[in-house]
Order: C-alpha cells, then structure tokens, then sequence
C-alpha cells in the first residue's frame, strides 16, 4: 500500500523533483480534463512551460479557448516556483489573477513562467522575520504562431513560517 505523508504530501523518502511534478500534474484529472499539460519545470526551478490544448471541452462557443481554461493553465505555476526555490520554511500562495484577453485563442496556447533565483532571493529576504509579502508576476499566452492570446498577472503572498520566526 502507498502511503503518503499527510504534513508534506509526498511519499516517505521520495523527494519531488521537477520531472516528477510535471508528471503528476499532468495527470491530475483537472489538468487531464481541461487540456493543460505541463512541458516542464526546470531543474533549479527558475521557470516553467505550460500548454492548453484548445479542443471541444476547452472551448467556448463560439469554439475558441474558454477563458477559465486560460485561468486554470496560469493559476499555480508562479506560487509553485517561488514556493520550490524558497523551502519548507515559507508560506506561500496563489491570491488572485488578473487576464486580458487580446484576441481569440484557438489550437495549442502557450504559457513561459519564469521567476529568477534573484527575485526568489529578494523575496526571501522581505518576507523574513514573518513580514507579509505581497508579489505580482506576469506572462502571456501565445498561440503556435506566437501571436500574444492574453496577458495574465497574478499575486503571490509569501511569509516566513511562524515556527521559523519565532527560533530566531
């Protein structure tokens, strides 16, 4: 039997990597039933690679992407690499997003996340001694033809365990 470790969510021993993320989120019913699929999470963690499969139930209809299929492609990729870069000892969270549409969105769309060991670093440092952090990234979506879908925003809140905080 297969235990996972319920203060963690990983399996005893099994350390979660990258390629083993973007496998299982590639077979999380959501992602598998709303044509996301995750390309890849880099190594260091720095970015990431997300598609949206446009196809009957992704579309809207007028047969274009569905605009909470784009939400969902968007949704846990920044708090994900801040999250992996900064450790256990951080709180972090996707707060809100924020899309504009540009034009309609139509076969496979295209998300790069990407937050840099240094913005991780800032982040780290502001967030120490349990200050509340508050970050906003953005990113596009492109369709095949690089021709910008939408331009999306979303806020990360980090903070400095309580546990951590409080040994200091």
């Amino acid at each position: 039997m297969l235990r996972i470790d319920a203060r963690t969510g990983t399996i005893p021993g099994m350390r979660m990597t990258p390629r083993r993320l973007a496998f299982g989120m590639n077979l999380w019913l959501p992602n598998l039933a709303s044509g996301i699929r995750i390309r890849r999470f880099a190594d260091d963690w720095t970015s990431a690679t997300v598609e949206l499969h446009v196809n009957p139930l992704t579309r809207n209809y007028v047969k274009t992407a569905f605009g909470g299929s784009m939400s969902a492609m968007t949704d846990p990729y920044f708090f994900m690499l801040v999250m992996h870069q900064l450790g256990r000892d951080y709180v972090v969270w996707d707060t809100r997003g924020v899309i504009e549409f540009l034009t309609p969105g139509r076969g496979v769309l295209t998300a790069h996340f990407a937050v840099s060991r240094e913005k991780a670093q800032e982040l780290r440092e502001r967030a120490r001694g349990g200050a509340k952090v508050r970050e906003w990234f953005e990113t596009e979506i492109t369709d095949a033809a690089g021709i910008v879908v939408a331009r999306v925003r979303r806020e990360v809140y980090i903070r400095e365990k309580r546990r951590v905080t409080a040994s200091a």
